[in-house]
C-alpha cells in the first residue's frame, strides 16, 4: 500500500513514519521542510505546497494522511490569518482533490482543542464543540470539509489529539510535558500556569499507533475519534514530571504554581476510537518524562529556535533559514 504523508517531515511524521516502513508500507511525504528533514532516506520526497497537487499526482496512492498546518495556539494566535489557510483551507483542498484521484482514505489531524472550554466533564465525538480561538476553530473547519466528502469509496477518519508530548528526532520544546521538562532541566523548576485545567495528553508513540490504526481499520470506516493517552490537570502534569526526573537523575526540582486563567479546558473519552479502531494506549505522563530523559543526549541545546514552532516560523518570516542542528544564516 502506498501512503501519502503531507507535513511528514515534521514532529509526529518523524517518528510516525519509520513504523510504517517497518510495516512494509510505501510512504511519500509532501512537505515544505520549514523544521529540516529528519526522514529515513527511503522515503519519497515531494518539496511542494500542498495548493500545488492536482489529482494527477495522487493517483498513485491508497490514502492520504493530512500532518501539515500551523500546530498549536501560539501559532495559530501570531499569525491568524496564515491560521486559517493552512489548517482550515489547506487540508479541504487536499481531501477535495484526494477524492478526485479516488484516492481510498483521507486522515485528518485534528485536535481535542475543537472542545474549548468545558466544566469537569468528559467529552466524547458525539458533543458540542465550542472553541472561540483560532487554532480550535480552524482545526474543527479542517475536519467539516474532509468530512462532507465522506462517502462508501472515500474514508475519512478524523483524528482529535490530545497534546503530543514526547521525544521525536524533528524535536520540539514548545509543547507541554516537553516544556516543563525543558525548564526542569535547565532551571530546575517546572511553572504551573494553572494547575486545575484538564488536558487530554498523548505520548508521541501513542499518537503513531493512533495513525497506523487508522491507516490499518477496515475502508468502511468514517469518522471522528478522539485519541489520548490520559486526562491529567496541568498541576498533576507539573508533579509527576517533577517527580521523574527526581526519581531518575536524583536532580532537585522545584515548583512554581501560578493561577492565571485559561480559556481551555477539556478531558475527552477515547472509548469511540478503543472499540471501532482499536486503539489502547500504553504511554502516559510518566513514559513521557523517562523517554525525554533517555533521549536528552540528543537535544540539549535548550533554547534552541529549532525546538520551538512559533520562533522558527519567526525566523523564516524574517529570511533566517533554521537548520536541523541550529545553526542560522
Amino acid at each position: 500500500m502506498k501512503v501519502l504523508i503531507a507535513g511528514g517531515a515534521g514532529y509526529l511524521g518523524s517518528v510516525l513514519i519509520p513504523k510504517l516502513l517497518d510495516r512494509g508500507y510505501k510512504v511519500d511525504v509532501v512537505d515544505l521542510f520549514w523544521f529540516g528533514n529528519h526522514l529515513p532516506r527511503q522515503v519519497g520526497v515531494l518539496h511542494q505546497d500542498i495548493f500545488q497537487l492536482t489529482p494527477e499526482d495522487l493517483n498513485a496512492y491508497d490514502q492520504v494522511v493530512f500532518l501539515a498546518g500551523l500546530s498549536n495556539d501560539p501559532m495559530a494566535e501570531y499569525s491568524p490569518s496564515k491560521n486559517f489557510i493552512f489548517n482550515a483551507a489547506a487540508p479541504a483542498y487536499l481531501a477535495y482533490v484526494s477524492k478526485l484521484a479516488k484516492v481510498k482514505r483521507y486522515i485528518y489531524a485534528s485536535s481535542c482543542s475543537v472542545y474549548g472550554y468545558t466544566e469537569n466533564e468528559l467529552y466524547d465525538e458525539t458533543r458540542v464543540v465550542s472553541s472561540m480561538f483560532p487554532y480550535g476553530i480552524s482545526k474543527l473547519q479542517g475536519e467539516q470539509a474532509a468530512l462532507q466528502l465522506a462517502d462508501e469509496n472515500f474514508s475519512v477518519i478524523s483524528l482529535r489529539k490530545g497534546t503530543i508530548s514526547g521525544y521525536s528526532p524533528r524535536m520540539r520544546l514548545d509543547l507541554i510535558i516537553n516544556t516543563m521538562f525543558k525548564t526542569a532541566m535547565r532551571d530546575a523548576t517546572v511553572t504551573v500556569n494553572n494547575p486545575s485545567i484538564w488536558r487530554p495528553i498523548l505520548s508521541i508513540e501513542d499518537a503513531s499507533t493512533a495513525y497506523i490504526r487508522a491507516i490499518e481499520a477496515n475502508f468502511k470506516i468514517s469518522g471522528i475519534f478522539n485519541i489520548a493517552s490520559g486526562n491529567y490537570t496541568v498541576g498533576e502534569i507539573g508533579d509527576l514530571v517533577k517527580s521523574a526526573i527526581e526519581e531518575r537523575l536524583g536532580k532537585r526540582i522545584n515548583l512554581n504554581i501560578k493561577h492565571i486563567q485559561d480559556f481551555r479546558n477539556y478531558k475527552v473519552s477515547i472509548e469511540k476510537a478503543k472499540n471501532v479502531l482499536s486503539f489502547h494506549p500504553t504511554g502516559d505522563a510518566k513514559s513521557i518524562v523517562l523517554s525525554l530523559i533517555d533521549n536528552m543526549a540528543k537535544f540539549q541545546d535548550w533554547d534552541n529556535p529549532a525546538y520551538s514552532n512559533i520562533q522558527a516560523f519567526k525566523s523564516l518570516e524574517s529570511g533566517i533559514e533554521v537548520y536541523p542542528m541550529g545553526q542560522t544564516k
